[in-house]
């Protein structure tokens, strides 16, 4: 089985954190080393099943000075599209793998005198790779953890929850959130990454308590769902193309073997954004203004999908 992407590697341990959590550590395939990843980085996988592709992002939690492996961790879902089972049934120790080279849409703020961290289930994974660097520079922060209480020593393992700085909460209620906003040094910058509920709590409770804007910082990990089959016409090139229902847009515009743009692939980064010329997109995104989702001139098609049984593409 062969995995393709970018940079060359081979898959050199698996370890199994809980029932449903992996930890996969590539190596280069040869001679070398991966390029640096700045905290917070993603890289993409792509996974080839035996009748579809997928390409999936995933969060470093290798720290950025450790070029000679990667490390990410992924949760089995049991609703998935099929790439979380594929990862974790199919992937084993030994096995050629291809990544993209590491993009970063979720940095440290260099500029911040404190740090607040929270995460949510598998939303941790960006900040395994914020820790040994925040740690190294004496940088005031605490991290928070929701979970579910059975997930609750498997986190703390991969957290090292004996620095009295890092807190985890084996519960999914979020009104302590209030506690951890409301009386913060000025210049405390704030991180959320997890399930929608929690981020805008975050979101929410910051715009409350006067947290400026630009000391926000959130990064999506929902991936795709699926939904009612829809077909994209490309206007371009006059092409035609099915979207199937466990499908995304991007994925059947890959399919046909069209270079669509992406980076993220979580509605986040607004690079797979492409012009509507027909159709009614639904809206799946974290990028679009409500504006621009009324005007329904843009999709991102990474995430988003149709409401009407085509879509014609500037493209």
């Amino acid at each position: 089985m062969i995995i393709t992407g970018n940079l060359s590697a081979r898959v050199t341990g698996i370890d199994q954190i809980s029932p449903t959590l992996k930890r996969f550590r590539f190596e280069p395939d040869g001679a070398g080393e991966f390029p640096t990843a700045a905290p917070g980085a993603h890289v993409l996988v792509t996974l080839r099943g035996p009748e579809r592709v997928w390409k999936n992002a995933y969060s470093l939690v290798t720290s950025p000075d450790e070029r000679d492996h990667y490390a990410i961790v992924v949760r089995r879902v049991e609703q998935s599209r099929g790439g979380s089972h594929f990862i974790h049934d199919v992937l084993r120790k030994g096995d050629q793998v291809e990544l993209s080279a590491p993009a970063s849409l979720f940095p440290i703020a260099s500029l911040a005198r404190k740090h607040i961290l929270i995460g949510g289930g598998i939303g941790i994974t960006p900040f395994l790779s914020y820790l040994p660097v925040l740690r190294a520079r004496g940088t005031a922060f605490e991290l928070h953890q929701f979970c579910a209480e059975g997930d609750v020593e498997a986190f703390r393992g991969l957290l090292g929850a004996d620095d009295p700085r890092v807190h985890v909460h084996g519960s999914r209620e979020h009104s302590s959130i209030e506690l951890m906003l409301a009386d913060q040094p000025l210049g405390t910058h704030v991180y959320t990454c997890g399930p929608d509920g929690l981020m805008r709590a975050v979101a929410e409770t910051a715009e409350r308590y006067g947290w400026p804007a630009n000391a926000v910082h959130q990064e999506s990990f929902a991936g795709a769902s699926g939904g009612r089959p829809f077909t994209v016409h490309l206007a371009r090139s006059d092409q035609t193309i099915h979207v199937g229902e466990s499908q995304t847009l991007l994925e059947a515009l890959e399919g046909a073997g069209i270079e669509a743009p992406c980076l993220c692939r979580g509605g986040a980064c607004g690079v797979c954004l492409l012009p509507v010329l027909d159709g009614e997109p639904e809206h799946r995104d974290h990028v679009l203004s409500e504006q621009e989702r009324a005007e329904g001139k843009i999709i991102a098609t990474c995430l988003s999908r149709a409401k009407t049984d085509r879509l014609t593409l500037d493209y």
